[in-house]
């Protein structure tokens, strides 16, 4: 088993040797500029990497470039064991990478909650308190406010 530090220099010289393969090396349409690689994960024992990647446009495009990446898989994995020189080069597979979906996800919510915060404060800009101004009671005497209890009576027959 390869150390951790051997593995995440193996995704990352993937990760650049097919960006620059993908940029370059091959002439499918489908693969065009569209296609960046965001991450490569590698195995612990250096026999699989994961490659993941995002494509600019629709969902057409998108099925497009992952037959691209599926077809072009064995010309982009002997580039990758011509640049390691590792005895055994990892098999590729590829995923789309959700990170831009997830993005757009959380913008939408947090321009949902701005909309929400503004319609909040347009309305409690005119507004004014329920009841006082400080809800919290105050003792009335110093006797309350020093907390003397006046003894409570006791019946002459109960023990002390």
């Amino acid at each position: 088993m390869a150390d951790n530090a051997r593995a995440k220099r193996l995704a990352d010289l993937i990760r650049e040797v097919v960006a620059q393969k993908l940029q370059r090396g091959i002439k499918d349409p489908r693969l065009g500029s569209q296609v960046t690689i965001t991450d490569t994960r590698v195995t612990g024992d250096l026999r699989e990497a994961t490659v993941f990647y995002t494509v600019y446009g629709d969902d057409e495009d998108r099925a497009a470039a992952a037959a691209g990446l599926e077809s072009a898989k064995g010309v982009l994995r002997s580039a990758v064991g011509a640049a390691a020189g590792v005895k055994f080069t990892p098999t590729l597979s590829f995923v789309a990478d959700a990170l831009p979906d997830t993005a757009k996800t959380i913008e939408d919510l947090l321009d949902k909650a701005r909309a929400s915060d503004a319609k909040v404060r347009e309305v409690s800009a005119g507004a004014s308190f329920a009841g006082d101004a400080d809800p919290y009671k105050k003792p009335d005497s110093d006797d309350e406010a020093a907390g003397a209890v006046e003894p409570a009576e006791t019946d002459g027959d109960a023990p002390a």
